[in-house]
């Protein structure tokens, strides 16, 4: 017996690390960053749109990206991610929910995200049909820790539509 009240929000959390190489577009939140390095993917490589897909779709009950969109399908290849995320709000929409708010964590040391902050919070706050301070992204370094990879976590919030 389910005895969780349905008006209660839901909670997911979206995780996704990639290689940082020199020469590859650096596509991060739907923006083209000017950087010497970017992320290596089977898709265009966008680490924060697929933490941000997988955030969605957990917070909905829903399987991950990499189940609904797999590095093994050739028409993955190149592919944009921000289509993952359209795909992952019409499934949060069908299951009568919106998203509340969502909070990002970008782990790099290259490239720095000061800059391009505004941008990528106005793309993520468009795909996610929100107000852009409904979305808070944070860049963080490594320190040298990991100069070779950009890792992210999202939060999002769900709530009844």
């Amino acid at each position: 017996m389910n005895s969780t009240p349905s008006s209660l929000p839901h909670i997911g959390l979206g995780w996704d690390t990639h290689r940082l190489e020199a020469g590859q577009d650096c596509i991060l939140g739907g923006v083209l960053l000017d950087s010497p390095v970017g992320p290596v993917g089977h898709s265009d490589g966008d680490a924060l749109l697929h933490a941000l897909t997988d955030a969605l779709l957990g917070a909905a009950g829903l399987d991950d990206i990499g189940t609904l969109f797999p590095d093994t399908y050739e028409e993955n290849k190149n592919r944009d991610s921000a289509d993952f995320v359209k795909a992952a709000m019409h499934a949060v929409q069908q299951n009568g929910l919106q998203v509340a708010s969502v909070d990002c964590v970008l782990i790099c040391d290259e490239p720095r995200l000061g800059p391009y902050r505004p941008a990528i919070r106005a793309r993520m706050a468009e795909l996610l049909h929100l107000c852009e301070t409904r979305v808070n992204l944070k860049g963080k370094t490594t320190e040298g820790g990991d100069a070779k990879r950009i890792t992210v976590q999202v939060v999002v919030l769900l709530v009844n539509a």
